[in-house]
C-alpha cells in the first residue's frame, strides 16, 4: 500500500484532473499507439495516475514511469561510497534514448525540493551532476533536438511548497502552491485547452515579429548587466507550441510565457547578473555574476552555491557558452503572482533568461534538416548540460541590433517596447 502525506488533501482533485488532461492533450498531443516515458517524484503519484489514465484514453501504447524519492537520494550522500559519486545509471538513460528513438514521447513531472542537497558536500554534488549529465547525453539529444514530442508539468510536492511558503503550515503551503501551479498552467479556467490555443497564437505572433527583424544580436542593459548576445546565423525564434521532428505539435513546457532562440556560441560579450536564484538539482545558486569573452564565461561567482556553479561550468567546454536566450515580459502572469518558485520551470517564465550549454536545433531555419556540423558552423552550442537562469527584471532594457549596427527597442523596463 502507498501512503501519501495528509497535505495531499490540499490539492484540488478537479483541477489536478484538468492538469493531467492538458499534459496529454496540449503538452504532448500524444498519438494513438505512441508509448510514453514518464519521470516523477514519488509524491506526485496522484498526478502520475491521472496522466496515465488520460494517456491510455488517448490511445497510448505503453506508459512507463520512473520515480525518484528524496529520502533515497539523501541516503546516497549519507551512506554511499566516495567513488560512487562518479557513476550514473547510464544503462537507464540509454534505454530512454532507445525508447525515444523508437517513437516514445517523454513527460517529466517537476516538483523536487530545491533545497534537498543544500547541506551536502558540494564536491560530491558536482561530481554526481557531471556523471549524470554525461550519462543522460543520449536521451538529452533526442529532447533538445526535438526528435520527439515532450512536455514538463509540475506537482506541488510538500517539501517544495515549504520552501516557497516557508511561513505557512504544510497543508496551507501545499494548497497555495497547488493554486499557483494551476493558475500558471491555465487549468483554473473553464476550458484550458482553448485557453492554451489562444495563448500559443499570441506567442507565435511575438516570434513572427522577432523573426521578421532578423537581429544580429540582443543587448541587455540593467543593474549589474551590460551584455551583448550575438544570435546564431540563420536563427529562428519559437514560443509556445512547436512541431517536433516526428510531426507532432507539442507544448514542451507547461507553463510557458517565453519566446526563445539560439545565441551564437562565439559571439557573447560583457557581464550579466542573475535576477532570481537558480535551483539546480537540489542546490540553490544565488546572485550569479559572470563575464563573457568571445562567447565563453571567463569569470563566474555567486553569493551562494558558487562551488556547485563552477563545477557545472567545468562539465565541458560548451557548459561555459550559451545555448538559449529567451524573452519574457516582466508583467507575465507568473511574474505578476509575486511568487518566487525556486523552480526553473516557473521562474524562467517570470523573467528573460539565458541557458548555459546545449542549444535547440529547432531554433534554426530548416533546423530539422541540419546536421550537427552545420549547426556548429552556424553558431549552435553543444554540451552535456542545458541550464536556464534568469537575467530579466523591470529594470532591464533590451535592444535588437541589426547587421548594420542600427538598434531597435525590444523591451523597456522589462516590457515589450
Amino acid at each position: 500500500m502507498t501512503f501519501m502525506p495528509q497535505s495531499q488533501n490540499s490539492v484540488d482533485p478537479i483541477k489536478l484532473e484538468k492538469l493531467a488532461e492538458v499534459a496529454v492533450q496540449v503538452g504532448l498531443q500524444l498519438q494513438r499507439g505512441q508509448d510514453l516515458v514518464m519521470t516523477a517524484p514519488i509524491v506526485a503519484m496522484p498526478l502520475v495516475r491521472l496522466i496515465t489514465n488520460h494517456a491510455y484514453m488517448a490511445g497510448a501504447g505503453l506508459v512507463t514511469t520512473f520515480y525518484s524519492d528524496e529520502e533515497t537520494t539523501l541516503a546516497r550522500y549519507q551512506y554511499g561510497s566516495d567513488e560512487g559519486f562518479d557513476r550514473a545509471s547510464g544503462w537507464l538513460y540509454e534505454g530512454m534514448a532507445k525508447a525515444y528513438q523508437n517513437g516514445a514521447a517523454r513527460l517529466a513531472i517537476a516538483g523536487d525540493n530545491p533545497m534537498l542537497l543544500s547541506e551536502q558536500d558540494p564536491g560530491k554534488v558536482g561530481r554526481a551532476n557531471r556523471a549524470n549529465s554525461t550519462a543522460y547525453k543520449p536521451a538529452l539529444e533526442k529532447i533538445s533536438n526535438f526528435d520527439i514530442n515532450w512536455n514538463i508539468v509540475a506537482y506541488p510536492n510538500p517539501s517544495w511548497a515549504k520552501v516557497v511558503f516557508a511561513d505557512d503550515p504544510e497543508p496551507i503551503a501545499v494548497a497555495k502552491l497547488a493554486k499557483a501551479i494551476f493558475a500558471a498552467s491555465r487549468v483554473d479556467l473553464d476550458d484550458p485547452v482553448s485557453a492554451w490555443r489562444e495563448h500559443n497564437t499570441n506567442l507565435a505572433t511575438r516570434s513572427s515579429w522577432l523573426n521578421g527583424q532578423r537581429f544580429a544580436a540582443l543587448h541587455f542593459k540593467g543593474p549589474g548587466t551590460d551584455l551583448t548576445v550575438g544570435l546564431a546565423d540563420g536563427h529562428e525564434w519559437h514560443g509556445g507550441a512547436s512541431v517536433a521532428k516526428n510531426g507532432v505539435t507539442c507544448n514542451p513546457n507547461i507553463p510557458t510565457e517565453e519566446v526563445f532562440t539560439t545565441p551564437h556560441a562565439l559571439r557573447v560579450e560583457g557581464h550579466v547578473s542573475s535576477t532570481k536564484p537558480l535551483s539546480h538539482q537540489g542546490t540553490l545558486i544565488d546572485n550569479i555574476q559572470v563575464r563573457f569573452e568571445e562567447g565563453r564565461i571567463v569569470e563566474a561567482k555567486a553569493s551562494r552555491g558558487a562551488e556547485v556553479l563552477n563545477k557545472v561550468l567545468d562539465t565541458d567546454d560548451g557548459a561555459r557558452r550559451l545555448g538559449e536566450v529567451a524573452l519574457v515580459p516582466h508583467s507575465s502572469p507568473i511574474s505578476a503572482s509575486g511568487i518566487l518558485y525556486y523552480n526553473t520551470l516557473f521562474d524562467e517564465n517570470a523573467s528573460c533568461h539565458i541557458a548555459l550549454g546545449q542549444c535547440y536545433s529547432k531554433c534554426f531555419l530548416d533546423g530539422a534538416k541540419l546536421n550537427q556540423d552545420q549547426i556548429k558552423a552556424q553558431g549552435g552550442n553543444s554540451s552535456l548540460i542545458h541550464i536556464d537562469w534568469m537575467i530579466g527584471s523591470d529594470k532591464v532594457d533590451i535592444d535588437g541590433i541589426k547587421p548594420d549596427g542600427s538598434r531597435v527597442p525590444v523591451m523597456r523596463q522589462g516590457e515589450w517596447a
